[in-house]
């Protein structure tokens, strides 16, 4: 028997009387209810998500067992001073400090405390206060902002004051929701329950690749409180999916051979998430191990064992024009390279969660996932029900950059749903997260640029090969980009690119924010700053004389018509760039929807529910970067309506289709719907307000469908995409090998929401430095060295130099009042950057990522 333990909790006393180890994230969040404390990475104490006061200073909860808490007092956000959690939020809210919002009550709880020990905090002390938090979405630098701003407030005790909130197009308006999610108060779906809920856990393979020869779930079912344990034969429907390719099963069966660490081979539902993890460990698994194919030049040999039936292949992606081989005899200086990247993690503060329940002959879905209506399809396909019998819900994510888009514990908790007729929850640890979702593809690049004499592009060669891992995903599709994006934002009239998307036994890669064309200018940036030294170029002139002009084409040959912004992105840095003894610039360009030859479409429904309320209906993934504002500021551009009368829901039973909230064109998208949708709306008010349209539904639809596939225009003009944006960033040196700033200029077509659009660029630039300098996932024969989160190397607050964001406007044509996309451009340059600041500054080329060297790891140490 246990002692009683007790402490005092927001100014009650409690006691609690479980098992002491317990921690008190853990007791908090399940036995109190206080759900404004996130579990991101329990307990691995990294990310800072769970962050509350213990006796006046900041803990993570997570690593603090309920027998440390004995005689002390706890406070979270809820039993803070109203006043001061008011003026944070207000803070917060204003200067943008929170996208998805995941990480920001933990860092709300930090800046109370350090408020209230220091008033005036420097931005050194409050990026030092920040060294136990992460934030995968900010950049760190509008927190910073925001903590000073609540300072500010509350030594003054001025309240903060926004900007007019008319919600018109271009203006500053507090992103939707936001409030709620900074204190706190919205949940994610981690933070969710049902009634009579089971809980779901998920047993991984321990193996790479493995016979699974005998599955025995004898004593995982004698576990107390296990409701039933779940095989592939269990099953209804369809058991491999996949968002192109259905070759990933839900659950891997007995004599089939296992082919990641990641994939799942049981699940369990049970009272306890407790009772669920210690049934799957409890599972016996039989395996005749095989040796896993790690290369992946090793698995493009013909004796490679075939980790699919296709073949180890899985796509091939070419763009040609001109003829390069030939123009390359006549150019008078040329570059021949090959580079490499790495694998990474997307490191979103908010582990997978899901919650399905029976619903009707069907079952309904509480989804974080990037596409509610693709979850819809596949989760359908898997319970051989159709689709009007699944309904998804979106809970706002926290945080998806692309990892989020293939269907991850959805299907096990529907099925487990479906199949006991009682509500499932189910949650990955961060360990099983690393493991199971698909991450960003490590490229093998060989390059050949070559110019003439006068520094004019004339060809560029290129072979990419990329591991994507056990199963597709998207895999081709990045290739595929990798290859649309392979002269990046010039104009190189002879080209010859092909890129292979190879199957190995190392976890899949997919979609992440930018989407291959991050790794091909890496290469062609770094290749360009090479020809410039060979040739005596300035580089800034070389890029501007050589970028992309309306009328000049892509590495598809795709002619652009209009809104081309490269040069003014150029002209917007270059006095900083000539001026500066040390630094690297590099271009970028980044397409808007999927295209080659897929339509990309978006649908609206506005719904009059009131004279003082309208709900928005689309079905784009809002996970921070503002599609919600962005619905409410179209609708309030169009009808002259007031923001606050609006709410935004992503539910499928509206049917407001979409695809997948990827390839940075939900801001397009659904403003384009939205404003289709404004039209019968505005029609039938007249000129008068909402109170004659009272409970009236009014739907808008959008389409681009004139895209096509390189080689299959059947004899119409190229056109792989509807839309680019452009960019340029300087990366700046001082003389002790530090970098000073990043200065980004952007042409966001027309700039919806600049808070909204600084806060994207500067949290891309967070992501595109750690992609430069330390963020890594390394295998070994197909297994992690790591599942740690610390470990993956996102930077944090200290290692973050100053950032400046210009926008430019170059309207597209066919983007919502101009706008194209602005969420994946951010890091498209960045790498390429930071490897031509690190040469002008040491004279040394690197073409490796991560650059890990000694004056590579030094430029962001500012200790």
């Amino acid at each position: 028997m246990t002692e009683p333990i007790n402490f005092n909790l927001n100014g009650t006393d409690t006691t609690f009387k479980g098992d002491p180890s317990t921690s008190l994230m853990t007791f908090l969040r399940e036995e109190a209810g206080i759900v404004s404390v996130k579990d991101g990475c329990a307990p691995q104490a990294a990310c800072g998500c769970c962050a509350v006061e213990q006796d006046g200073k900041v803990v993570l909860s997570c690593v603090i067992q309920m027998k440390k808490v004995a005689g002390s007092t706890v406070r979270t956000i809820e039993g803070a001073d109203p006043k001061v959690m008011s003026t944070i939020a207000d803070a917060f809210a204003v200067c943008g400090g929170a996208q998805c919002g995941f990480c920001i009550p933990g860092i709300v709880t930090r800046t109370a405390n350090l408020l209230d020990a220091n008033p005036d905090p420097s931005d050194i002390e409050i990026r030092t206060a920040l060294k136990q938090h992460l934030c995968r979405c900010t950049g760190y630098t509008k927190i910073v902002e925001s903590i000073q701003c609540a300072g500010e407030s509350i030594r003054s005790g001025k309240p903060i004051v926004s900007e007019p909130q008319s919600g018109a197009v271009g203006t500053r308006l507090v992103k939707h929701d936001v409030r709620e999610v900074i204190l706190g108060k919205r949940p994610f779906v981690a933070d969710m329950s049902m009634n009579d809920q089971l809980f779901g856990a998920v047993r991984l393979s321990d193996h790479p690749r493995a016979i699974v020869k005998k599955i025995d779930i004898t004593k995982a079912q004698a576990v107390p409180g296990v409701e039933r344990v779940f095989l592939a034969k269990d099953v209804p429907g369809q058991r491999s999916v996949g968002l192109i390719v259905p070759d990933w099963p839900l659950l891997v069966a007995q004599g089939e051979t296992t082919r990641y660490i990641g994939d799942c081979i049981a699940c369990v539902a049970a009272a306890t998430k407790q009772a669920a993890r210690e049934a799957c460990d409890a599972i016996e698994i039989d395996y005749e191990e095989l040796e896993p194919v790690s290369d992946m030049f090793e698995a493009l040999k013909a004796d490679a064992p075939q980790i699919h039936d296709s073949g180890n292949v899985l796509s091939v992606s070419q763009a040609h024009k001109g003829n390069a081989d030939k123009v390359f005899i006549d150019c008078a200086h040329i570059v021949e390279r090959q580079y490499t990247t790495q694998r990474i993690e997307h490191a979103f503060m908010e582990p997978e969660a899901c919650i399905a329940e029976p619903d009707g002959e069907g079952v309904k879905l509480w989804s974080q996932s990037q596409g509610v209506y693709e979850d819809r399809r596949q989760v359908a396909l898997l319970l051989a029900l159709e689709e009007k019998q699944v309904d998804v819900e979106l809970v706002p994510n926290g945080g998806g950059f692309g990892g989020k888009e293939d269907l991850c514990v959805q299907g096990h908790a529907a099925l487990m749903a479906f199949l006991l007729q009682r509500p499932v929850k189910i949650e990955l640890t961060r360990e099983e997260s690393i493991r199971v979702h698909p991450k960003r593809h490590p490229l093998h690049m060989a390059y050949k640029i070559g110019c003439d004499a006068d520094g004019k592009l004339l060809a560029v060669r290129a072979r990419i090969t990329g591991d994507s891992g056990a199963y597709a995903s998207v895999g081709a599709k990045v290739l595929e980009r990798a290859t649309g994006h392979s002269t990046g934002a010039y104009n190189v009239p002879n080209v010859d690119v092909i890129s292979t998307a190879v199957y190995t036994n190392n976890l899949p890669c997919g979609a992440m924010r930018g989407f291959g064309a991050n790794q091909a200018t890496f290469a062609l940036e770094c290749a360009i700053d090479e020809l410039c030294e060979l040739g005596g170029f300035d580089r800034w002139q070389f890029r501007f004389d050589n970028a992309l002009t309306e009328g000049a084409s892509t590495a598809t040959g795709q002619v652009l018509a209009s809104g081309v912004g490269i040069r003014a992105t150029l002209e917007a840095v270059k006095d900083e760039f000539q001026n500066s003894k040390h630094a690297g610039i590099a271009c970028g360009l980044k397409n808007t929807g999927i295209g080659n030859g897929m339509p990309d479409s978006g649908t609206a429904r506005i719904m009059v529910k009131s004279p003082e309320h309208v709900e928005i209906h689309h079905g784009w993934t809002e996970m921070g970067q503002g599609v919600h504002t962005m619905a409410v500021q179209t609708f309030c551009q169009e009808t002259g309506l007031p923001p606050d009368i609006c709410t935004v829901h992503v539910d499928t039973s509206y049917e407001t289709p979409c695809g997948m909230t990827t390839a940075s064109r939900a801001t397009s998208l659904v403003g384009n719907a939205v404003m289709e949708a404004c039209k019968p709306l505005k029609a039938a008010m007249n000129g008068g307000g909402l109170a004659d349209v009272v409970g009236k539904e009014f739907f808008g639809e959008w389409v681009c469908d004139w895209t096509n596939k390189p080689g299959k225009e059947n004899g119409k003009p190229t056109c792989t995409h509807y839309s680019y944006s452009y960019a340029t960033q300087v990366v700046i040196m001082n003389d002790d090998g530090r970098i000073d700033r990043v200065i980004a200029a952007h042409d966001a077509g027309r700039v919806m929401n600049p808070t909204l659009f600084e806060g994207q660029i500067e949290g891309s630039i967070h992501m595109g430095l750690g992609y430069a300098l330390t963020e890594d996932l390394p295998q070994e024969k197909s297994r992690l060295k790591s599942t740690r989160l610390r470990k993956c190397g996102v930077l944090r607050a200290r290692q973050m130099p100053t950032i400046i964001v210009r926008g430019v406007e170059e309207p597209d044509e066919f983007g919502p009042y101009g706008a194209k996309g602005v969420g994946e451009i951010g890091l498209v340059p960045t790498a390429g950057a930071v490897a031509n600041a690190l040469a002008a500054f040491d004279g040394v080329r690197r073409r490796s990522l991560p650059m890990t060297d000694t004056v590579a790891q030094a430029s962001i140490d500012y200790s």
